[in-house]
């Protein structure tokens, strides 16, 4: 049962139940009105900003404008060590176990003292509060693709101990050579014991790691036989873990498998018990492969430009790849610097939790060290959870998807719309988190409606108002664009959550 009801000035609606409707009216009556303190980036650099970080901010805008540039500012990003980043390093220490010792967190688990599962959400927690909070966020951007593309499920009674240490390996190496992090990843005790290499000896070799390194990891199928898996899962043998005991990673010469091997183009002698030679060998034949350029590459643009992209840029990036000796930062460098990049704007949905640190960064918020259960650090897991997945979460050793269409399912809008509902409302999570309360959004004491929406879009978004995103925002809360807006106006004072989530709600904030 419908009502209608006195509004305040300016404004023109009905409300039907607890919704405000405004009257329909043609997109081109809602004229955006600058507001003159708005200095959104241009095009080009928003769409570094969105495309290559968690999210826009204006610190963001200031640190590129400081670097000198969009260009100047990505080359500064494929040198993480030279950016100071105290803040998101100091993040470790909120949680003790990431940094305990696998023989203790097994222990622990044991004892029922404290259980894998709770460490490990605790790393995505980790995670999430560094794509959050990190001045590095190329690093930290690529870093979640490599762990990815060598996925290892955060969740697993054994290789759990060995998770953590599992992620700074490929952190570490994540703007290197991808031969490096090829041999890192193959050879890593978590990566064993998840595709059980750790017990794969001569007698009985194993061929969960040896299939997936070459279907997963490196060149696809299609390329390999049968006989391939075979030998690559023998040349693997001998790394070792001390299952229940001490959780050590070992090599085992007396555990590897000799002989002549064969896996496509590439063939060893393999006669020596210490197989660790033609390991290495073998995995710098396969991230030299061209098919594992082609693959890489294609993985890579399918990130950061487009689902499907033009086979001309992968060939071009797999080139610059083999001829870098499979360089990370010479594919980005070429990726950047190619028309299809700067083409791709708003191409690409972003996944749960790049929503959930994407929303927070947008409003500001600040998260501090949990102190309770109920804190919002600890919320953040279940936010991402809530809206499709988190971070690691994914069972299966093809890692989770990187495309549109797997994140963009109705129930998947509308577990968005209601997590931008409640984080603009600031009522959850409420513990150790501070937001900006509503009269802090307004930049001057009085505004029109039309100018307020232009600053926040700016501020939140990068972008200038639109007509569109104005007649939106017009529509959510039932003011017109020339309704002025002070600290006392009833927007401000009970209704600014509307604005906000109808910012968050647009394609503007849930594509990059």
């Amino acid at each position: 049962m419908s009502r209608s009801v006195a509004q305040p000035a300016g404004r023109t609606s009905t409300r039907t139940g607890a919704s405000t409707v405004a009257p329909a009216a043609a997109t081109s009556s809602y004229t955006p009105q600058r507001y003159p303190g708005a200095a959104p980036l241009d095009p080009a650099s928003l769409h570094f900003a969105r495309r290559l970080t968690y999210g826009y901010t204006p610190a963001l805008a200031a640190e590129m404008a400081a670097a000198g540039g969009r260009r100047a500012w990505f080359e500064r990003q494929l040198r993480p060590a030279s950016i100071p980043d105290a803040a998101a390093d100091g993040l470790r220490a909120w949680w003790p176990s990431l940094n305990r010792a696998p023989s203790e967190l097994w222990e622990r688990q044991v004892a029922e003292i404290e259980h894998g599962w709770v460490v490990m959400a605790d790393y995505a927690r980790w995670l999430m509060m560094r794509r959050l909070t990190s001045q590095r966020q190329v690093h930290e951007l690529m870093t979640e693709l490599w762990e990815g593309h060598f996925h290892v499920p955060v969740n697993g009674d054994s290789h759990f101990v060995h998770r953590t240490s599992y992620g700074d390996a490929l952190r570490a190496r994540a703007l290197g050579t991808f031969t490096d992090l090829l041999i890192t990843a193959t050879t890593h005790p978590a990566m064993g014991l998840f595709l059980d290499n750790a017990i794969s000896t001569k007698a009985r070799p194993n061929e969960n790691l040896g299939r997936e390194l070459l279907e997963l990891h490196t060149v696809g199928r299609g390329n390999y036989t049968e006989a391939d898996v075979k030998d690559s899962a023998r040349i693997l043998t001998g790394y070792r873990v001390d299952v229940w005991k001490t959780w050590a990673a070992t090599y085992r010469p007396t555990d590897h498998a000799t002989g002549p091997v064969r896996v496509m183009g590439f063939t060893h002698p393999n006669s020596d018990p210490d197989g660790r030679a033609v390991t290495r060998a073998y995995l710098t034949y396969l991230a030299r492969h061209p098919a594992t350029a082609r693959r890489i590459c294609r993985r890579i643009a399918t990130r950061l430009v487009q689902d499907s992209p033009p086979a001309a840029l992968v060939d071009h990036l797999a080139s610059v790849y083999l001829t870098s000796g499979t360089s990370i930062t010479a594919v980005l460098r070429a990726l950047v610097a190619r028309p299809e990049f700067l083409a791709s704007a708003g191409r690409k949905v972003r996944d749960p939790g790049e929503d959930v640190v994407g929303t927070y960064r947008a409003l500001g918020a600040t998260l501090a060290r949990p102190s309770a259960d109920g804190s919002a650090v600890n919320q953040l897991l279940w936010q991402a959870t809530a809206l499709g997945a988190s971070p690691f979460s994914w069972p299966r050793p093809d890692g989770p998807p990187i495309d549109n269409a797997s994140w963009s399912s109705g129930s998947r809008a509308l577990a968005s719309f209601s997590f931008h509902w409640s984080a603009a409302g600031r009522w959850w999570p409420k513990t150790d988190i501070a937001y900006a309360a509503p009269t802090d959004w307004l930049p001057q004491a009085s505004l029109t409606f039309a100018q307020l929406v232009d600053h926040l879009c700016g501020r939140m978004l990068g972008t200038p108002s639109t007509p569109a995103l104005l007649q939106a925002c017009c529509e959510a809360t039932g003011y017109q664009p020339t309704t002025v807006v002070t600290a006392t106006h009833p927007l401000v004072k009970w209704e600014f959550n509307r604005l906000l989530a109808i910012l968050l709600d647009s394609p503007h904030h849930l594509t990059r």
